[in-house]
């Protein structure tokens, strides 16, 4: 838990400015320069199965739980904080603090022959969990 609040608030730094819409290095916050804010975040994870996207300040958490009989997962409110080695957000699911970290890295999902560009970390409440993102602009790869 430590580790994890630890780079969550190296993350959360340069989360001064708020970055327009395409992030170049003219418009960027300070810190990472990755993911402009546009950019649709689809991010995923394994044991137990886990996922979603981010639109802007929209967070929307997918589980097999929440999206039975049709349902498309729960939507949640996030604040985008730009850091030196990634991206964070942070919002409220289900009253219990969410915190979502995006790091540049190779990630496979372990399930597939995917390559994805970043790495990410989410903690729910006490729960921390590890899993893979791409961004309609970078996507994940197959693997050759």
């Amino acid at each position: 838990m430590r580790i994890f609040l630890s780079v969550l608030a190296l993350v959360a730094v340069s989360a001064c400015s708020s970055p327009s819409d395409e992030v170049t290095p003219d418009t960027a916050p300070q810190g990472f320069r990755g993911i402009g804010e546009a950019e649709v975040i689809t991010f995923t994870g394994t044991e137990p199965f886990w996922g979603g996207t981010v639109r802007r300040d929209t967070l929307v958490w997918r589980t097999p739980e929440n999206t039975m009989d049709g349902a498309t997962g729960q939507s949640i409110d996030v604040e985008r904080f730009y850091g030196q080695g990634g991206i964070a957000f942070s919002g409220q699911l289900d009253g219990r603090p969410f915190d979502m970290m995006v790091t540049p890295g190779a990630c496979s999902d372990g399930m597939s022959d995917r390559t994805y560009p970043y790495t990410v970390t989410v903690k729910v409440g006490d729960r921390q969990l590890e899993g893979c993102a791409s961004t309609d602009r970078q996507p994940a790869t197959d693997k050759p």
